[in-house]
């Protein structure tokens, strides 16, 4: 085979690859997903349905928390810890279609994560507290009980009070769901655009957990 056929053969030959994304990052990535796709399209007419993907949402974000302190190298924290600045940075020179490419998370990225956990985390939260306000179940419940002289008159008062609180409640809730759509938005549109301006799919790298080995950029 001479030189000519081996640079050919090697053109069209697939680029190497190395695993980035571990099965429990891949898995819970898929899970959340679908897990808050279907508490975003529930709600009073299907509450129970709702309610418990809500809390397998809960219950992702707080194992990839975990996760992100004794996981794999790229699933950690420590690995995709940049400062806004650099993560603004990163995200200007990838509209310029100029950004450098990392095999974890790139700093826009990386910011991106970390602004989704704390959604989700706060989405989470105050559905919790919105429906224990509306079985009566909240803190306010018991310290009228304790504080008024006659059942009657703290119940009366505190069903008040607890409509006025889950009310409240049910309007942050509904903005923090609405807030983490949004970045979900954004995301999708970053993954869109890295997979272009770095020619691979990162939608098929979550699904099979490698990434193209080389790197014009830091390999981080």
């Amino acid at each position: 085979m001479n030189d000519a056929t081996s640079r050919a053969n090697s053109r069209f030959a697939p680029e190497p690859t190395v695993p980035v994304w571990d099965l429990l990052v891949r898995v819970g990535h898929w899970v959340l997903v679908a897990t808050f796709a279907i508490a975003y399209l529930t709600g009073d007419d299907l509450l129970t349905t709702h309610v418990w993907a809500g809390y397998a949402v809960g219950v992702y974000v707080l194992v990839r928390v975990v996760w992100g302190f004794v996981g794999s190298k790229h699933a950690r924290f420590a690995d995709f810890l940049f400062s806004p600045v650099k993560g603004l940075k990163y995200l200007v020179d990838l509209l310029r279609r100029r950004s450098p490419r990392y095999l974890g998370h790139s700093p826009a990225g990386a910011m991106m994560v970390f602004a989704l956990l704390l959604s989700l985390t706060g989405t989470v939260v105050t559905g919790t507290a919105e429906l224990a306000l509306s079985r009566g179940e909240g803190p306010l419940a018991l310290v009228l009980a304790q504080r008024d002289g006659t059942a009657a008159d703290a119940q009366a008062q505190t069903a008040d009070e607890s409509r006025h609180e889950e009310s409240a409640m049910q309007e942050i809730h509904e903005l923090l769901a609405n807030l983490t759509l949004i970045l979900i938005a954004f995301h999708v549109a970053g993954v869109i655009l890295a997979s272009v301006v770095h020619k691979e799919s990162l939608l098929l790298a979550m699904f099979t957990g490698r990434k193209r080995a080389n790197s014009s950029g830091p390999r981080r």
